[in-house]
């Protein structure tokens, strides 16, 4: 085992969480590689392996974050074979890509994505906790999206999780910074992926956000991925209970 610091990214097989994955291996982490069942797979080997031809380490854990159970179970493996944890980011989400009315929402999923979304967090931070403030310290990043200032109609579920967030980064900030733990979050904006196609027609799609943003680009996921690293480098040891939005300049809070 080297010795080396170790992070644990969830939701890590694709898009955002594969690339905040692969900028903290180029950082110097040793990586954890979160995905959540055997759909999601191949998909997580494959980010493991572009992280290791790199010539970084990176290791893949399979586990639902909203089961309290295999996130126990994960993070135990997860410190065996890499050591303790000392940089989360909070990135795994289901409904991302979604557009439907508040009243088509059944409870049952409702209670689905806060199971994900939210309590996911909840669980991987509880986790992994032990380990860090035995460390004397560490970093936690949690997810959010600009829906959340935006109140933006549709995916209600969602936003009301990723509004959940916010006051779960400001909380454990408070709770936690006694031990050295440093929680912040990243309000996301539009970020350019495949799942984008919910939304219709790609140019008409780029054409809408260009025109909303202050800057006239895409983000991209390595965008997020450069805010995340500073979240959990040692730039940012005086930086707590944050919410930095990352959006091109489309909300300015």
């Amino acid at each position: 085992m080297r010795e080396q610091p170790v992070a644990l990214v969830t939701g890590a097989a694709k898009n955002i969480g594969a690339a905040i994955a692969a900028r903290l291996a180029r950082d110097g982490f040793a990586v954890a590689v979160n995905h959540r069942s055997a759909s999601s797979a191949a998909a997580a080997a494959a980010a493991a392996a572009r992280i290791e031809a790199a010539g970084d380490l990176a290791r893949v854990y399979e586990a639902d974050v909203a089961d309290p159970d295999a996130v126990t179970a994960m993070v135990e493996r997860v410190e065996s074979e890499l050591g303790p944890v000392t940089a989360l980011v909070n990135n795994a989400a289901t409904s991302v890509a979604c557009n439907i009315s508040w009243l088509e929402i059944s409870p049952e999923e409702w209670d689905r994505v806060q199971a994900t979304n939210l309590r996911g967090a909840f669980l991987c931070t509880r986790a992994v906790y032990g380990g860090m403030s035995a460390a004397g310290g560490g970093s936690i990043v949690n997810l959010s999206s600009v829906r959340v200032p935006l109140g933006r109609p549709g995916n209600l579920h969602y936003t009301a999780s990723k509004a959940g967030l916010i006051g779960f980064t400001r909380t454990l900030a408070r709770e936690m910074g006694v031990d050295g733990v440093r929680v912040n979050c990243l309000v996301v904006g539009a970020i350019q992926t495949r799942e984008e196609a919910t939304y219709g027609d790609q140019e008409a799609i780029d054409a809408m956000l260009l025109d909303l943003q202050s800057l006239k680009v895409r983000g991209t996921p390595a965008d997020v991925a450069d805010v995340a690293a500073f979240f959990v480098s040692p730039a940012s040891r005086f930086v707590t209970g944050q919410c930095l939005t990352v959006d091109g300049g489309w909300v300015m809070t």
